[in-house]
């Protein structure tokens, strides 16, 4: 199996404020948060809320911030809500491939795939801004894995209609995973999930 992948590089061409980079993809961006290391460990300022808030230009308004922990090969996905969120993985590694499936998007069917984590870079730990309706997904390469998201709509409030989950081995998008399908431990939900074919026929 090919695991060499085109990991996304925040280039200071993409660079758009002092912490994030635009991506190819409307509505997703890369963050960093730089760490202040010392012989205690370190402190990172996560996110700079107005800073968000002059990128996406609009009001960010964290209703809920929830806290996913996986073990090594668990993988999530690709699940597209009715929220925006902000990503960051805080303890392990994990490759995380976002496709665009909004079919009046630019991007339509485009992907990026990223190396998130705290812990593997000395500089800068980093995340993600992923707008509505990007289907987002995260496979652990190192665990245990923490995986924290704020998303501004409370999961009682989430339109059901607005939450789909494309197969992670959907053939139009092709994600070159970096471990193999008989390793990915899965939910029933993303064993099921169905195509993005599938997914505009209805």
């Amino acid at each position: 199996m090919d695991t060499t992948n085109n990991y996304y590089q925040p280039l200071k061409e993409l660079q758009i404020s002092e912490n994030f980079y635009k991506t190819k993809l409307e509505g997703l961006y890369f963050f960093k948060a730089p760490k202040h290391n010392d012989e205690r460990g370190f402190f990172s300022q996560l996110l700079i809320v107005p800073e968000l808030e002059q990128i996406i230009g609009k009001p960010f308004l964290p209703k809920q911030i929830n806290l996913a922990r996986s073990q090594t090969n668990v993988t999530r996905g690709l699940h597209a809500e009715s929220w925006n969120k902000l990503v960051a993985i805080t303890s392990g590694l994990a490759f995380s491939a976002i496709a665009d499936i909004r079919p009046d998007s630019p991007t339509y069917k485009q992907l990026e795939t990223f190396q998130l984590g705290y812990d593997h870079l000395s500089e800068y730990g980093c995340g993600l801004y992923i707008s509505q309706g990007l289907a987002n997904s995260v496979c652990v390469l190192e665990g245990p894995l923490s995986y924290i998201y704020i998303v501004d709509k409370l999961y009682s409030e989430r339109n059901e209609s607005d939450n789909k989950a494309i197969s992670l081995f959907d053939e139009e998008l092709a994600i070159n995973w970096p471990i193999p399908r008989k390793q990915m431990i899965l939910s029933q939900r993303d064993v099921n999930a169905i195509s993005l074919r599938q997914l505009n026929k209805d």
